[in-house]
């Protein structure tokens, strides 16, 4: 046997290696180390939310240049002291805002359908990925998510600025056979969404449940008990082709950043 076939390894590696029951308390023993040094720095943070339910916004603080503190206000959207006092109101660069019914519609089918294996939402602060999709993300565009959709994994771009990039006809035809719109795409066709419609009922449930989230919850000044009653009558008609062209509609254009402002602090 020459020096290039032979194996290389100690009495303890092999011991390890032939022994399972060992190899998997140690391989236990390993990730709860790693899952304890990530998570005991959280309880001696003094809030590690963004949100309350009573609709207050802490935590996280944005300075501009001169160390002034932006106001929380011009992030998240603030039904209390925002010009735009409903969801219907609401418009682009108001502030990060839980999502209407038809997008969070869409966004299930969009987590149903395995979308975020191949999409992320997030973008990191590196000039390539600026240059390419846009502002780098911020914690606070995430926050009403439950589960985030961040991801790592990008067979297809990132998602998280789509929202306004292409008309809502460019969707219909990507999602229904992606190759028409861009020939070297990998993407599964979803014709089948557009004869789909959108389950009415289940919208309300998620949408009563996303008021009672341990953290992040929506603020019941948002989500009110009306906007959760008349969630069914609202979609009615909607296919979850028409939800998930929503979803990607309201995607990266809540807040607008401003130059000279510091949103990684």
């Amino acid at each position: 046997m020459s020096d290039h076939d032979h194996i290389y390894s100690t009495k303890f590696q092999d011991s390890i290696e032939r022994n399972t029951l060992l190899m998997f308390i140690l391989t236990a023993v390993a990730v709860a180390v790693g899952g304890i040094v990530e998570i005991v720095p959280l309880f001696y943070l003094p809030n590690t939310g963004m949100s309350g339910g009573d609709g207050t916004f802490n935590g996280t603080q944005h300075k501009d240049t001169n160390g002034n503190v932006i106001p929380m206000d011009k992030i998240v959207w603030n039904p209390a002291t925002s010009e735009h006092k409903t969801m219907d109101d609401w418009q682009p660069g108001d502030g990060v805002r839980p999502h209407k019914p038809l997008e969070l519609a869409g966004r299930a089918v969009f987590i149903r359908e395995g979308c975020f294996l191949c999409h992320s939402q997030m973008i990191r602060p590196f000039r390539d990925e600026k240059d390419r999709y846009g502002h780098y993300s911020i914690a606070e565009e995430s926050m009403y998510d439950h589960t985030y959709q961040w991801g790592s994994k990008r067979t297809g771009p990132d998602i998280a600025r789509v929202g306004g990039k292409y008309s809502d006809e460019w969707h219909r035809k990507h999602l229904k056979y992606p190759r028409d719109v861009v020939p070297e795409s990998v993407m599964p066709n979803y014709f089948f969404l557009e004869n789909a419609p959108v389950d009415g009922d289940k919208l309300a449930k998620t949408m009563e449940v996303m008021t009672k989230m341990p953290f992040n919850p929506v603020p019941k000044t948002i989500y009110t008990d009306e906007l959760i009653a008349g969630a069914k009558a609202s979609v009615e008609g909607k296919t979850e082709m028409d939800a998930v062209i929503a979803y990607l509609q309201s995607l990266g254009n809540h807040v607008k950043f401003e130059e000279g402002v510091n949103y990684r602090d």
